[in-house]
Parts: C-alpha cells; sequence; structure tokens
C-alpha cells in the first residue's frame, strides 16, 4: 500500500483465527481483517479522526475477578495520580473518530463516534509499549492537522515523542459565547456536547460568555486578538455580526482577515451561516448541528468567505448573510418578541404577515453579475465602477493594493450535549463479524497484539479494539486544561469589556467603495427596477435559516450577491406557496419571485413603517447601498 506510515498486526483474543493488520497511512486508519482464510478490508478517513489519547491501566479497586478482562479501566497516561496499574505492561492508543454511518429504515446519513483501542503489548516493559503508542499517537495527530511526520515516527529513533509534541499552531482558540442566543441554551449545549470534541481533540481554548449588547463586537475590536489563533462563536447570526464588524473597527483589520478565521456553533433561532457551511460540504447538518459544526472548528480548514460592504445614511457595516426590506425582514424583526421559542417563531409570524399583508413602495439598481455561471471570484472593475471620493482619501492608492485601509466612517451602535453524528467510511466492531459490518459504523474495536509473533531483536505482544463507545465516557474530560472556563481577568490583555456609549468614537476601516457616494447618481449602465413591492432581499449563502434554503446555487465565495425580487400583485396563495419552497429551494418555481444574480445594488425605499435588515439585525430605514467584497473573510471547514 502507498504511502504507509506505521502498521502493525493485532488480534482480538476472544476470536480464534482473527487478525487485523493496521496500517496508518496518509489518507487514513486501514483496517484489514484475516478471518478463516478471508479478507476484508476497511478504512477510516483521515478527515474522519479528530484525535487521539494514550492511556494506561488503573488500579482495580476492591475484589478483582479474571474472568471479566472487559472490566479493564485505564486512566491517562503521566496523569501523575496513584491510580495507575504497575503489574500492566500495556500500553492503549484511543483514537476517536466520527464517521458517516447509512440508515436503511431511514433514508440518509448521520455521523456517530467511534472509538478504536489499539492495545500494545508487543515489550516486556511497560515504557517501550508506551513509547510505540507515542509514535502512532504522534503520526496521526500530524496526519490530521496537515503536518509532515517526525523522523522518530518514521525511523523509530530516540527523537521526542513526549505528548507535548509540538504540532502546528498550539494557540488556544477564543470563544465567545452568546448565552441568550436563540432559546437561551447556548451555555448548556456547548458545556455538554462541544467541550468533549474539543478535549479528544486536544483543543485548547478560553472561553468569554457575553455580558451586554455588542460585547463580542467590542471585545475584538479592543483585546489583543492574535494570542488566539482563531475565533469561534457560539450562537446565532447576530454575534457573527458582531465579531466581524468588530474586525473592521481595528486598524489592523488586514492582518486580522488575513490571520483569523472565525468558526460557528449554532446555538441561535437562524443559524444560516452555519448551515450554509455544512451544506457546501455536504454535511449531515440537520441530524446533529452542534457536532458538524464542532467538527468543522477541530479540522480548522481555512476558506475564503464573501462579504458585502453596506453603506447607509448614517454609517458604514460589513454583512456576511443577507440584506433585507420588506416582508421577511418584517418577519425577522417582529418575531423577537417570540425569541423563546427558538426557530419556530419565523413560522408563527410568517402567517401573522401572511394574513395582513403589506406592499412597499421605492426604486432598486442594480449592477447584473457578469459570470453567475462560472462561479468565479469578482473583484468590483475600476473601470466599470466610479470609486467614491468621499471613502478614498488616498488618491495615490496603487490599484494593485487589494484592500487600502484608508476608508474611515463613525459606527453607531448595532442593535443587534452528548449526540454523536458520524461521516467517513464504515468500520468494524468487535461486536460484528466483517461480512455483516459493511456499509455500517464501527462502534468499538479491541486489538492486542501477541507474544507468539516475538523476534529476537523485539519480544512482541499485541494490540487493538475495545469497549462500548456510544456509552464511554470522554476520558480526557476530567481535570484537562482543554475545558478552560475562564473569567476575563485571568488572561493578558483580556479586561472586562465596558458597554459601548451612545456616542462612542468608534471608526469603521476596511476596504474602500469601488462605487458612487449614496447620495450620488448611480452609473448609467445599472439596472432600475421601480414601483411597488411585497420584497426585496439580497443574500450571499445558501440559507438565510437551518431551514431555508433561499438562495441554492450560492457558494461562499462565488463573487454573487444573489438578489431576490417579489413585486406587488402577488396574490397570498402564491406567497404561501413561496414560504413553502423556501425549505427546499423550490420557492424560485413561484411566477413572482424573480432572483438576480448582481455585484452591486442600491434601495430607495419611500418613507413608510418597514423594516430594512442587515445579517437579522435592523438598520436606519431609508437608502441602502451594498457592494460585493470578494473572499474578504476566512471561515472554519473541513
Amino acid at each position: 500500500m502507498e504511502g504507509v506510515v506505521l502498521e502493525e498486526t493485532f488480534y482480538i483474543l476472544s476470536k480464534k483465527n482473527t487478525v487485523y493488520r493496521v496500517k496508518l497511512t496518509e489518507k487514513g486508519l486501514s483496517l484489514q481483517k484475516e478471518s478463516n482464510g478471508s479478507t476484508k478490508i476497511e478504512t477510516i478517513r483521515i478527515n474522519d479522526i479528530v484525535g487521539c489519547r494514550c492511556m494506561r491501566s488503573k488500579r482495580r479497586s476492591g475484589a478483582s475477578c479474571v474472568c471479566h478482562p472487559s472490566a479493564r479501566r485505564v486512566v491517562e497516561d503521566h496523569s501523575g495520580s496513584g491510580e495507575q496499574d504497575d503489574t500492566d505492561i500495556s500500553a492503549y492508543l484511543y483514537i476517536y473518530a466520527y464517521v458517516l454511518k447509512k440508515y436503511k429504515v431511514k433514508s440518509g446519513v448521520r455521523r456517530e463516534r467511534m472509538t478504536i483501542t489499539l492495545r500494545f503489548r508487543s515489550f516486556d516493559r511497560y515504557d517501550d509499549n508506551m513509547r510505540e503508542a507515542q509514535r502512532w499517537r504522534l503520526a496521526v495527530r500530524c496526519l490530521t492537522r496537515g503536518k509532515p511526520i517526525p523522523r522518530s515516527v518514521l525511523l523509530n529513533d530516540e527523537g521526542d515523542l513526549s505528548p507535548q509534541h509540538s504540532v502546528g499552531d498550539e494557540r488556544r482558540l477564543l470563544v465567545l459565547l452568546n448565552p441568550k442566543s436563540g432559546p437561551g441554551k447556548a451555555r448548556q449545549m456547548f458545556q455538554q456536547r462541544v467541550v468533549p470534541l474539543l478535549a479528544e481533540a486536544e483543543i485548547a481554548f478560553d472561553l468569554f460568555v457575553t455580558k451586554h449588547a455588542n460585547y463580542a463586537r467590542d471585545f475584538v475590536r479592543t483585546k489583543d486578538i492574535f494570542q488566539w489563533r482563531g475565533i469561534v462563536v457560539v450562537g446565532g447570526d447576530g454575534i457573527v455580526f458582531e465579531v466581524l464588524n468588530g474586525m473592521f473597527e481595528r486598524t489592523d483589520w488586514q492582518r486580522v482577515m488575513q490571520e483569523l478565521a472565525v468558526g460557528v456553533i449554532p446555538c441561535g433561532s437562524g443559524n444560516g451561516l452555519a448551515k450554509s457551511i455544512s451544506y457546501a460540504l455536504q454535511e449531515p447538518y440537520d441530524q446533529n448541528p452542534v457536532l458538524i459544526s464542532t467538527l468543522n472548528i477541530i479540522k480548522c480548514r481555512r476558506v475564503p468567505m464573501d462579504l458585502v460592504r453596506v453603506e447607509t445614511k448614517s454609517q458604514i457595516l460589513f454583512s456576511f448573510l443577507s440584506v433585507g426590506w420588506g416582508f421577511l425582514s418584517d418577519i425577522d424583526i417582529e418575531s423577537e418578541r417570540l425569541r423563546a421559542i427558538g426557530g419556530q417563531r419565523f413560522t408563527v409570524w410568517s402567517v401573522a404577515r401572511l394574513i395582513g399583508l403589506r406592499t412597499y413602495r421605492g426604486k432598486l439598481w442594480f449592477l447584473p453579475s457578469t459570470s453567475c455561471k462560472s462561479q468565479q471570484v469578482m473583484r468590483p472593475s475600476v473601470g466599470m465602477l466610479t470609486r467614491s471620493v468621499s471613502h478614498c482619501p488616498d488618491q495615490n492608492m496603487k490599484e494593485e493594493e487589494p484592500f487600502p485601509a484608508t476608508s474611515l466612517t463613525p459606527v453607531h451602535s448595532s442593535y443587534s450535549f452528548h449526540e454523536c453524528i458520524n461521516q467517513g467510511e464504515p468500520v468494524i466492531t468487535d461486536s460484528l463479524s466483517l461480512e455483516t459490518a459493511v456499509g455500517q459504523a464501527l462502534d468499538d474495536l479491541d486489538l492486542e497484539t501477541d507474544d507468539s509473533s516475538c523476534t529476537p531483536h523485539r519480544p512482541r505482544l499485541d494490540s487493538y479494539y475495545s469497549a462500548n463507545s456510544r456509552r464511554s465516557t470522554y476520558f480526557s474530560t476530567t481535570g484537562s486544561n482543554y475545558q478552560s472556563l475562564v473569567d476575563s481577568t485571568s488572561i493578558a490583555g483580556t479586561s472586562d469589556v465596558e458597554p459601548r456609549l451612545p456616542n462612542a468614537n468608534v471608526r469603521m476601516y476596511g476596504p474602500p467603495s469601488q462605487l458612487p457616494a449614496l447620495m450620488q447618481p448611480v452609473p448609467h449602465h445599472w439596472k432600475l427596477i421601480e414601483g411597488e413591492f411585497v420584497m426585496v432581499h439580497a443574500s450571499y449563502q445558501t440559507h438565510l435559516g437551518s431551514d431555508c434554503l433561499f438562495a441554492p446555487n450560492s457558494k461562499l465565495a462565488d463573487g454573487i450577491i444573489w438578489l431576490l425580487v417579489i413585486r406587488a400583485g402577488i396574490t397570498r396563495t402564491q406567497l404561501l406557496q413561496f414560504l413553502l419552497g423556501l425549505s427546499s429551494g423550490t420557492h424560485l418555481t413561484c411566477s413572482k419571485a424573480e432572483m438576480i444574480p448582481v455585484t452591486a445594488f442600491r434601495l430607495e425605499p419611500e418613507p413608510s413603517s418597514g423594516h430594512l435588515t442587515v445579517d437579522g439585525e435592523a438598520v436606519d430605514y431609508g437608502p441602502i447601498q451594498a457592494e460585493l467584497m470578494p473572499g474578504l473573510a476566512k471561515v472554519m471547514s473541513r
């Protein structure tokens, strides 16, 4: 097999004539089962493995019984506790994976947790067995994080194989949690569902709980955020909006956008960004949203995402999700009073707004996209669009500079766990023969080396897969420093964040506009629609919420704003058909719904009592202008 890094032979002592030849390759963990002359091979993909941990036996308490080997318990290696069993020379390597499992009764797939236990007892000393387990551990860690494997692993020399061996960027993650997001269960979900996975992946973090509106925004704006390697938000799309705009309120915004990616754990009502990221990866998000999103954060592949620069008469904002006017925006803002019921608030208020249907008068200009089929990232053309002098004071700026930090505008306040999933290849369980396990995820596998295969230079034993993983505890969490719920004063440069004053002198930086100023005429080649509208809604993600597939053809960085327009004259029956189709994307078959791919637009509503929203946050009602900023942000993905 090409690319084999490590290989070993293991046995299941409860099954005679059954041998597992385990190979670790660059693609994954290959398990070749040889039993009674038949051979079956299953592979666990590297991308499905989140981490591994070296263990040793725990001293038994009370009477023990040799006829119950399944009663074996383990503790963390180098834990320093007095519970270690010095009579057992075995070293155990636990490998944690989340693999895809298909279901015959219910169509579809989901990710489920699987634990593979490799028991190393080939040598007659515990230290030698543990060293072999550490070789495998370090190799797995390097492969899962995309880092080169040290020579000490490949050559089996005396190099550093300690658990503290650095693999890539070891900085902690910054976690900002909004305890009031959605139904208010973000803190509980994080502790019960996210922390165990981060512990398995050996990812350290610092947790800060938001205390007031704009806490996350001001935290990102004022603190030394480069001490962390990424920002994870736990909540809904509102806290994502705060964090991204806080980044652009820094003078070093270019470095921030280049170096720090944003990850999302969905605990809000809408969760449009989290669903869009998983949808792009074709992950089974709906089965377990928190798990799927946490796996994205663990893998932490940085992928570009389009942002949209939004300008109103009083402020400049950077949007990652949508700009809305009319029907959907009314539902979003007016349903806030039903926040306690979670995402169902949108359904309830949709019925109310459908009964009391409103129309709005206004003008909509837009610049059509010329590459909606190619899906290539676009940048606004200087030859096509006129630069706004009011937001670009540096007239000597060179054209090849992609995002000059010259745009300044005063900013006003914005008002803005034990479930398992699985993706990957099928694996084998100790309780199933491989023939019956094909196409199924393997729950636990306990393999051991066998001393009958001793060589003159290496007295051997054997290793492999163990216990009931679905019911197993997360061995690494108790007393682990990866569960870091810290006080804000315990970290340098992170003293508490004061609430933002209404007239705070905060400036918005970021790439300057390539469009005419908001109060100047639009270019003559822009298209115009005017009259009465039921709604105008622009999106740059596939989903506005976890069950709202708004722009099915959208990509995270396709260089397109998907502008949906519904004019007056639509019947309530047609609008109901539109709403019912939002969950599957069939709303675009409604004859009154017009989806237009654009790169910029300007909306001028006539005075009324409606709502304008940016990423679900209400903004000043009046003229608004938006332009695409391709690939400006980075998000965490698999």
